[in-house]
């Protein structure tokens, strides 16, 4: 006798709460155990319970498990020298939705150039694009520790990374 895993499918309560584009695909998702779904499409990661946060794949900074807490912690790009906006969502099983964000995030990513300032510091700008290869091309910048954004030569090392970026895209 064959047996096959029976697949779990979202609440179609849920589903409709989502608010999904026309052609959008649930992929993967997982409910923490405080009740808010981490829900993966094609296109973006929603978190939430009732109403949910769009975070669009190419959006993603950062996405790592922490084993120790069982959750997943997410942080959005931000505006040059802005704050990242931080998602920590505890899960029991979050294999399939861990698989998705990692190729997710990774296909969003066009190009990564690290720009020294001084010594072993430096700001790292990453060049993103919807996995889909859709809308814009957008640009972010990780700051290393002890940097000041307002400072010159952060500055104008965020300016030479821009540029050579564009550069190495033929943009």
């Amino acid at each position: 006798m064959d047996w096959k895993p029976r697949r779990e499918t979202l609440p179609s309560d849920v589903h409709a709460a989502l608010g999904l584009a026309r052609g959008e695909r649930v992929l993967a998702f997982g409910r923490a155990v405080d009740g808010v779904w981490l829900i993966g499409t094609d296109r973006s990661l929603y978190i939430g319970a009732d109403d949910f946060v769009e975070i669009p794949w190419e959006r993603v900074e950062h996405a790592t498990w922490s084993s120790d807490d069982s959750a997943l912690v997410v942080e959005e790009v931000a505006d040059f020298g802005e704050t990242h906006p931080r998602h920590v969502v505890r899960l029991d099983d979050p294999r399939r939705l861990l698989q998705l964000v990692r190729e997710r995030v990774t296909a969003s990513i066009l190009l990564t150039r690290n720009v020294p300032i001084a010594g072993t510091k430096g700001l790292q700008i990453v060049t993103r694009r919807s996995p889909l290869r859709t809308g814009d091309i957008e640009f972010s910048f990780w700051l290393g520790d002890g940097l000041d954004p307002s400072d010159e030569a952060v500055l104008d090392a965020r300016r030479r990374g821009l540029e050579q970026a564009r550069v190495d895209l033929g943009l």
